[in-house]
């Protein structure tokens, strides 16, 4: 089927509905972007979304936790983004007496939220280019280290100076592989608290299998609140603490919207590769990704077997499983996409352009040997690539494969100190000790590190010696040795390791069996002989070339540097995708209550649904938030340029109103991290209806209704 919709599709679109490529600055809108975006739609000024001096847009925008984006949607600090953002403090919110991952929650009153242990917001404040003040200081005579070292002490200086005194938060950036510099100024917020989720069986149904997909249903929210001091400042956790009363908050939009229409995301995309040359995407789809894919399921297969066995133990590893499933199923449909579109030819065909340019006289010694440079690094590091995907998917399903090491060398450093020093270090120790046994379920551990060690010795090649050695001797089946190490391991229990406080001893950590395991994976991980540093400076030193190449050979295109999870906007339209049998809108660009009920199987996990949706279904109990059309929308579709960092940002209408929250792009456009394609490319959001319905009529959570701003 999506053979044949594709086809079709590729064959009537034309090239005025292309999507719009990019993800730009907010400093930059006013001279590349404003007149394009007024033109399809856009009501507002670039001063309206992005201003120092006044309230704006980016004002109600936060990255959420380092790693989604959110915004502000009342005048008490409340905030909107998504069910698998918000996932990890839900989990941990939850019990199994008080499980509010499975059957939702709301607070009715601000005593009544709920707080993680760490969750925070950051607010942008402002940006500015410090592209020449870096680059004087450096040149092309200078080693990788040479200038990495300069750069880092100016940085340090550029960070200092914007700070305030502490008071914000300053990260300056490379762009375009260290051709471009600017500061981002920040303010951190920690006081963040649970206000209301719908049941996993809305946040998060279709589960795995519908992830990546369309048509989608699913209630993809959460909904939190930023508090400050008295006076509004950041502050951490206290019960004097307020709401916070932000610079601009969100109105919301109920009237809908249709084919067309201009729309706008605001948020935090976390990263792409659009300048990555063929061969590093041959690498990946070769090497790379296939050995963290592989690696990825047999953790999750590991993991599911005791979750499905403990509903303590479901919670506690509710967040890694469902981190190690979304990138599992990413990576998968990374090479699926990357293969079929034949990514790597397209920018080969690109690199040969460039080539001819870099060979004429002017531009040779400059530029004539960086694909080269660039081509001989990758050949060189493809199976180094295979190995270290093999780990890094053990390290994100296993906590024990690193676990080890990092606590093994703080109790190195508290042995070898004095006492005075010991009694300074030991109550973080305990405290950290309690912290990570807290939800760690050794049988789980166990096995998770067992069968990826199993997969790490047959398929990962050129393995860390210690690891190696015991492969010989296990007949490469961990299980036993595990089981035998974790029995008599130190690491395996917060006891053990408490009572090792009181009588040191570097010798112990250095024969434990689990820090022997975790410290030989971790040194081989680290692993870096002179002569890959040395390609390494070079392969860095010719992407970096390259890149400013392609810029110098055509000045007057339109660039935006990769995502790198700085503040970024992007526009398009709501846009359909051909008609598709498994939908039953209208219009394929958006999905229906009518169509969740009908993917509906009682007691299964990905597809169960509460008893009353299906009730307020039945009686068509919609409210104000149903279409004009008479039926509850659930998810829509429109074309804007996002990847990974920008679940949970705002889908906005031409007034800035939010319509929706972006949760997903389309699993046939997968290849968007490496190549933007202008027919395919989609993002995947929960409408603002289907939100207000859920906290409204599902949820009877009318004090939250209460604080936002709706327009009808």
């Amino acid at each position: 089927m999506k053979k044949i919709w594709i086809l079709v599709l590729l064959t009537v679109v034309s090239m005025s509905t292309f999507a719009d490529e990019g993800m730009w600055f907010l400093m930059h809108l006013k001279r590349l972007n404003e007149a394009d975006m007024q033109k399809k739609g856009l009501q507002l000024t670039a001063e309206e979304i992005y201003s120092i001096n006044n309230s704006s847009l980016k004002d109600a925008i936060v990255q959420f936790n380092g790693g989604c984006t959110a915004e502000i949607v009342s005048g008490q600090g409340l905030v909107f983004t998504n069910h698998h953002c918000g996932y990890g403090a839900i989990a941990e919110l939850s019990t199994p007496e008080n499980d509010h991952l499975t059957n939702g929650f709301w607070a009715k009153s601000f005593s009544e939220e709920l707080k993680p242990k760490s969750l925070y917001v950051r607010f942008f404040v402002r940006m500015d280019d410090v592209s020449k003040r870096i680059l004087s200081l450096v040149n092309d005579n200078m080693s990788e280290k040479e200038r990495e070292k300069i750069i880092n002490q100016e940085i340090a200086k550029i960070e200092q100076e914007n700070s305030e005194g502490g008071k914000y938060v300053v990260s300056v950036k490379s762009f375009y592989n260290g051709n471009e510099y600017y500061y981002f100024v920040y303010q951190d917020y920690s006081d963040v608290r649970l206000v209301g989720t719908p049941p996993n069986s809305i946040g998060k149904f279709g589960g795995d299998t519908d992830n990546w997909e369309w048509p989608r249903h699913t209630g993809d929210f959460s909904v939190f609140r930023v508090y400050g001091d008295k006076d509004g400042n950041p502050a951490p956790y206290s019960t004097e603490n307020t709401p916070l009363k932000p610079k601009h908050f969100l109105p919301i939009s109920i009237k809908g919207f249709q084919e067309g229409d201009f729309s706008m995301i605001l948020g935090y995309p976390g990263r792409t590769n659009r300048w990555m040359p063929a061969a590093g995407i041959d690498q990946n789809v070769h090497y790379a990704y296939p050995a963290w894919v592989e690696a990825s399921k047999v953790g999750m297969d590991a993991m599911k077997k005791h979750m499905d066995k403990d509903q303590a133990v479901k919670l506690n590893y509710a967040s890694k499983y469902s981190g190690v499933a979304n990138y599992w199923k990413n990576r998968q449909g990374m090479i699926d996409a990357l293969t079929k579109h034949r990514t790597a030819e397209t920018k080969r065909k690109q690199e040969a352009k460039f080539q001819k340019w870099a060979n004429k006289k002017a531009n040779r010694a400059q530029y004539g040997n960086v694909l080269a440079d660039i081509n001989t690094y990758f050949q060189t590091t493809n199976e180094k690539a295979l190995h270290d995907n093999y780990l890094i998917g053990m390290i994100r399903s296993s906590q024990y494969a690193a676990l080890p090491y990092s606590i093994g060398n703080a109790l190195k450093q508290y042995t070898g100190a004095n006492e005075a020093k010991r009694q300074e270090m030991k109550p973080n120790l305990e405290n950290a000790f309690s912290s990570t046994f807290e939800d760690i379920h050794i049988p789980l551990e166990i096995d998770v590190l067992a069968a990826e060690l199993n997969l790490y010795a047959s398929k990962a090649g050129n393995i860390a010696p210690y690891i190696q050695q015991l492969a010989t001797q296990n007949n490469n089946n961990f299980q036993k040795q595990i089981e035998e190490a974790f029995a008599k391991s130190i690491f395996a229990d917060k006891d053990k390791l408490t009572a090792f406080l009181q009588s040191p001893s570097t010798e112990s950590i250095e024969n434990d069996p689990l820090y022997l395991i975790s410290k030989s994976l971790m040194d081989k991980y680290r692993e870096q002989s002179p002569e890959l540093e040395a390609l390494t400076d070079q392969y860095q030193a010719a992407y970096r070339k390259y890149i400013a190449g392609v810029l110098a050979s055509n000045p007057k295109g339109k660039y935006y540097p990769d995502a790198n999870s700085t503040l970024r906007l992007t526009y398009g339209s709501i846009r359909a995708l051909p008609a598709d049998p498994r939908n039953d809108a209208k219009v394929n660009n958006y999905t229906t209550l009518k169509g969740t009920i009908a993917k509906y199987k009682p007691n299964d996990e990905e597809f169960d649904l509460p008893k009353r949706l299906m009730e307020l279904y039945e009686s068509k109990d919609f409210g104000r938030y149903a279409d004009k059309a008479g039926y509850m929308p659930v998810n829509f579709l429109s074309d804007q340029d996002i990847t990974g960092g920008n679940s949970g940002s705002p889908v906005l209408n031409g007034n800035g109103e939010l319509i929706g929250l972006a949760f997903d792009g389309n699993i046939e456009a997968m290849a968007g991290d490496v190549i933007f394609d202008p027919v395919l490319q989609r993002t995947i959001s929960v409408d603002i209806r289907y939100v207000l319905f859920i906290i409204d009529k599902f949820a009877g959570a009318q004090n939250i209704i209460d604080e936002l701003k709706i327009v009808d």
